[in-house]
């Protein structure tokens, strides 16, 4: 494999790469010391790269830094991105570590949608199925992703959403939801316990794009007698780390979520 590859093309890549660990502008020297490569290797990539829109030089110092063609890939990576085959894979995973429930939702306009869901072996009949809607304010994947949006954002949405009780022990409150919102950030997961319905116990952690958004969350569901002390923190780390694992392919780039 290794004979095939094209060394100025992993220079080429090992130049613009330095950039995600070093500073947003760099000179060609800068990069020559740091790659160990010569000035004038260097020179001639990158004047190819500018060429082609990936690098750009700042005419105050005559340093690099990234193109607007970059951005323009970066979002089409995004965009195009299937968050659900990029996390069935860990789904599956999850399953088998866990024999339980899984659940990807992903969120669409004001609505959380649930687009995967794959079961244990264990028979569970619960709330769930492919294209339902998902409540933000009763469910695990609603409350994980709820969280973490922009404040005036999640602020909207409770404002604009009927709080539907669906057990004794759904949440309806708008102040005890949005302090339960804040225990959610502190311990980068959210928890329905029999909130949606009677039994039912979630534990969900959030799903991040590349540009650090909120976009999705997955969830392990069920009964609530089995999700007891002993299997309880193995769930709340097997869901954080699918959701950091995730996170990670589909270009995430901030805080580790399963610290």
């Amino acid at each position: 494999m290794s004979e095939r590859l094209i060394q100025s093309v992993e220079r080429a890549a090992d130049i613009l790469e330095l950039f995600l660990v070093t500073k947003p502008e760099l000179s060609i020297k800068e990069i020559s010391e740091n790659l160990n490569l010569s000035k004038s290797t260097v020179h001639g990539i990158i004047k190819t790269l500018e060429h082609r829109g990936y690098l750009q030089q700042n005419p105050e110092d005559s340093k690099y830094r990234p193109g607007i063609k970059l951005f323009e890939l970066g979002n089409f990576v995004g965009k195009h991105l299937d968050i659900g085959k990029v996390a069935r894979p860990f789904i599956r995973e999850l399953v088998d570590e866990l024999n339980e429930t899984v659940h990807l939702v992903s969120l669409q306009r004001d609505e959380v949608i649930y687009i995967e869901k794959v079961e244990g072996h264990s028979t569970l009949t619960i709330y769930s199925h492919i294209g339902k809607r998902a409540p933000f304010h009763s469910t695990g994947v609603g409350k994980s992703i709820l969280a973490y949006l922009n404040e005036n954002e999640a602020n909207r949405i409770l404002s604009s959403i009927k709080l539907e009780s669906f057990t004794k022990h759904t949440m309806t409150n708008v102040e005890d939801i949005k302090e339960q919102l804040h225990s959610i950030r502190e311990q980068g997961y959210a928890v329905d316990d029999e909130e949606i319905e009677l039994g039912l116990k979630c534990i969900a952690a959030p799903i991040f794009n590349h540009q650090g958004n909120v976009i999705a969350s997955i969830s392990c569901a069920a009964p609530k007698m089995r999700l007891d002390e002993n299997k309880l923190p193995k769930v709340i780390a097997g869901i954080k780390k699918a959701a950091a694992e995730i996170s990670i392919c589909l270009g995430y780039k901030g805080k580790h979520l399963i610290e």
